[in-house]
């Protein structure tokens, strides 16, 4: 059975796409939260910015991603209404650890983007943090990829 990713492979001309690996096209500016910090912390950051993943450290070691998704479905859907209790506020208090994806899928800077599309597409996920000997070096998201394949 060929997957979705080696048809595409197929499809694509050969191209210096076909060759590009991870470091070439993930992000080094990357955010990390820490396990114990809270959602309110989370929520600023979402708020200002235009990405969707927190890597969450522990120790300075990779621990989870909190996605936006993972922090929107653990808010309560009336904060910031009219209907909004403190009960709706206390959502806020919990804990990245809390609501966070544990042990994320990881790649390394070295691997072929075709090995990053392939983790993503099989897994379901929205990105994948980048490690080098344990050490976050970036993020490469599935919206990276698809800017990397897309032929101008």
């Amino acid at each position: 059975m060929t997957t979705s990713t080696e048809m595409l492979a197929e499809t694509l001309p050969d191209t210096p796409t076909k060759h590009l690996c991870v470091a070439d096209i993930m992000t080094t500016r990357v955010v990390t939260i820490e396990m114990d910090d809270r959602l309110i912390l989370a929520k600023e950051i979402f708020d200002n910015v235009s990405f969707h993943h927190l890597l969450v450290v522990d120790n300075e070691q990779l621990s989870g991603i909190l996605s936006h998704r993972d922090f929107l479905r653990a808010l309560s859907p009336n904060i910031g209404t009219a209907a909004e209790l403190m009960r709706d506020t206390e959502t806020l208090q919990k804990r990245v650890h809390q609501v966070m994806t544990h042990n994320p899928f990881t790649i390394a800077p070295h691997c072929d983007i075709n090995q990053a599309t392939k983790l993503i597409l099989d897994h379901d996920i929205g990105c994948l943090p980048v490690l080098d000997n344990n050490v976050i070096v970036g993020i490469i998201t599935w919206k990276d990829l698809l800017n990397a394949y897309y032929v101008k």
